[in-house]
């Protein structure tokens, strides 16, 4: 026979008595853990909500970056249209002086009419992009600050973190330890119940005492022939309200 195997044989003969204890024991030790947890309350979610938000930021920020890099490059080419038109218009008008008919003058002057049209074009398109550019400006400006002021809201955020993190660090990789331990010294049927009513249970507590002839976790009362059999230790009994493990107060005595 393997070790392994005869180690879960000698786990699922302990009495019921030791798997109580065991339970109870188990169940000491995650409570202890929840509440390092709930010591740092909040502010793991915080710092990722944050870190979340300061990348969305910082990806809009590139993204307004680009974009008035765009209209900078328009607003560029349309003056240098302007400056091409400009010079074309000294052509034509230098043309003028040399005509020999009326035609090749009236040719050339509908040339200068349509490049002047063109720089107004481009008059209007360069104010229209000025325009968008200033807006593109002052959201960037206000999309900074949001961000500098996240950025520093981070920094909060994980020293306080850091902080709580580094006094209950040794204490919860110890408790752990101790947890893993005692999952091993509980039958996997009994442990996976366990885990079971423990994550659907109010405050994680899957195995509670009997506190003034009541069940430790839903307060609802129990017989007092069913306290009786509680304290014999002889089966594992469950709250009929809430399904918890119910076990005597004096269990770890």
């Amino acid at each position: 026979m393997s070790k392994e195997k005869t180690k879960k044989q000698d786990v699922a003969e302990k009495s019921v008595e030791d798997k109580l204890k065991n339970l109870y024991e188990l169940q000491t030790i995650d409570s202890a853990i929840d509440r390092i947890k709930i010591l740092r309350g909040e502010l793991p979610l915080e710092v990722q909500d944050l870190e979340d938000e300061i990348a969305g930021l910082e990806t809009r920020a590139n993204k307004l970056q680009e974009e008035k890099k765009e209209l900078e490059n328009m607003i560029s080419n349309k003056k240098n249209e302007i400056i091409d038109a400009q010079a074309l218009i000294k052509k034509y008008e230098e043309q003028q002086k040399n005509v020999r008919n009326n035609r090749e003058y009236d040719s050339l002057s509908k040339e200068i009419e349509f490049q002047t049209l063109e720089i107004e074009l481009c008059e209007k398109r360069i104010k229209e992009y000025g325009s968008d550019l200033k807006e593109k400006s002052e959201a960037e400006a206000k999309s900074k600050e949001l961000l500098d002021e996240r950025v520093k809201d981070l920094e909060d955020k994980k020293a306080e973190l850091n902080s709580i993190v580094s006094e209950t660090q040794k204490e919860e990789e110890d408790l752990l330890k101790r947890s893993e331990k005692f999952d091993k010294l509980i039958e996997p049927r009994l442990l996976t119940a366990y885990k079971r009513i423990r994550k659907n249970a109010r405050n994680g507590l899957a195995v509670v005492t009997v506190e003034r002839d009541a069940c430790g976790g839903c307060f609802n009362k129990i017989p007092p022939q069913r306290q009786l059999d509680i304290r014999s230790r002889k089966k594992i009994i469950v709250c009929e309200y809430c399904g918890r493990i119910l076990v005597d107060d004096e269990i770890l005595a």
